[in-house]
């Protein structure tokens, strides 16, 4: 759970209480998680890809982290009930 909680309690610190809970809850929530964690990852590392690649794969790697965040925000929200 460590790397996942630590990204999804980076990004989205004011839902500190419903990210543990939805950790220990919910499978699925946490792959979300760990994923969201693993692209801000492969984010980081982008500047070491070779040049001819790097630019493409530092967009796709923002695209995924971006899209894995919304994830993780809608499934807060229906957490929420809001």
């Amino acid at each position: 759970m460590g790397n996942g909680l630590s990204a999804a309690l980076r990004r989205f610190p004011e839902h500190s209480l419903q990210i543990r809970e939805r950790l220990m809850q919910d499978e699925s929530f946490r792959g979300m998680c760990e994923d969201f964690a693993a692209a801000e990852y492969a984010l980081a590392c982008a500047d070491q890809l070779p040049p001819h690649i790097r630019e493409e794969r530092r967009t796709e790697f923002k695209g995924l982290v971006e899209s894995l965040a919304a994830e993780i925000e809608q499934a807060l929200v229906r957490t929420m009930g809001v």
